[in-house]
């Protein structure tokens, strides 16, 4: 079984101005004149922390990390009053885009899960031309059926226990509805108490339903409040408007990925983002390799995940950019 890379060190990052009063956080490790790949966290929201660095050989790869607006090391934060009307998908490919330019590359291996592979697949369709390939983990598409499997009840018949504590925020007649739009007027509310205490369940239910088995340490990580403010803020704003994307845009512009390398790597008792999503991807875009982890739920960090991951990057490390 393969595990993560060593630890390693950023030889480089910053604060980027990418326009409307925001700044990303971006930082390079491992290959200075390595092969370029760029990681794209999930949530929305998730922000970058030292572990992702090392799905990479640090030898081959040129390491690009960056925190999307509001979240992570970027400012203004959205625990600190940041502004959501500024974040929206066509803004983040733009950022990715201008970090690209900054950091003067031509082309880079585009790397993301959850909604870190939507984001990605919405890149690629947009910027072709500077994707040399793609490694996909947990495929979201953000479709409503999507989210109404995860935030409105599908999932709760599995983690029954865990769908109970995110019912506990929400007025008891309110818990028929949709519960995206609750959790938005809660997210919103001008008593700091009640916000923080929405985001934190919102965030928890995540991190109780991403393992096969769980990580207490995980859950405790999205209880912090600061964290859980921006990852269910940015989050619930995204799926309450349908990731600003077109009806089932990611599947109806899948033929554009043509010519574009792919992988798939999707856990088979992944709860957050089932495996439809991935096999109908794969159907719309053939000429990517879809791997089914058949002992893995949603997280990265599962151990066949992290096997099949690491197993994916190797392999196109060894392939040209061109």
């Amino acid at each position: 079984m393969r595990e993560l890379y060593p630890p390693i060190e950023p030889f480089d990052g910053g604060l980027l101005d990418v326009g409307d009063a925001q700044h990303i956080y971006w930082e390079v490790s491992g290959n200075p004149a390595g092969k370029p790949v760029v990681f794209v966290h999930g949530g929305p929201g998730g922000g970058t922390g030292p572990t992702q660095r090392r799905y990479f050989d640090p030898a081959v790869y040129r390491i690009v990390l960056f925190d999307q607006r509001g979240c992570g090391r970027s400012t203004p934060h959205i625990a600190d009053g940041g502004d959501l009307a500024v974040n929206t998908t066509d803004r983040l490919v733009a950022d990715m885009e201008k970090l690209r330019t900054h950091l003067a590359i031509d082309r880079w291996l585009v790397f993301g899960g959850s909604w870190g592979s939507t984001l990605s697949l919405v890149y690629a369709q947009t910027h072709t031309e500077r994707v040399s390939g793609l490694i996909l983990r947990g495929i979201f598409l953000l479709r409503r059926s999507e989210i109404d499997w995860y935030y409105n009840g599908g999932a709760g018949h599995i983690f029954p226990e865990q769908w109970d504590k995110f019912l506990a925020p929400i007025p008891k007649n309110e818990r028929d509805g949709d519960l995206v739009e609750a959790y938005h007027r809660l997210l919103t509310s001008e008593d700091r108490d009640i916000a923080t205490s929405a985001a934190v369940a919102w965030s928890a239910w995540e991190a109780s339903t991403s393992y096969l088995v769980p990580r207490p340490d995980q859950i405790a990580q999205n209880e912090d409040p600061r964290f859980a403010l921006a990852f269910a803020g940015i989050e619930n704003h995204y799926f309450r408007n349908a990731g600003f994307l077109r009806d089932n845009q990611v599947l109806a512009d899948a033929h554009k990925l043509e010519g574009i390398d792919g992988i798939i790597v999707q856990g088979r008792y992944d709860v957050v983002c089932p495996a439809t999503s991935a096999w109908e991807l794969h159907k719309a875009w053939p000429g990517a390799e879809l791997v089914i982890v058949d002992d893995a739920g949603h997280s990265a960090a599962e151990p066949g995940i992290v096997h099949h991951l690491i197993e994916a990057t190797d392999q196109f490390a060894s392939l040209p950019d061109s």
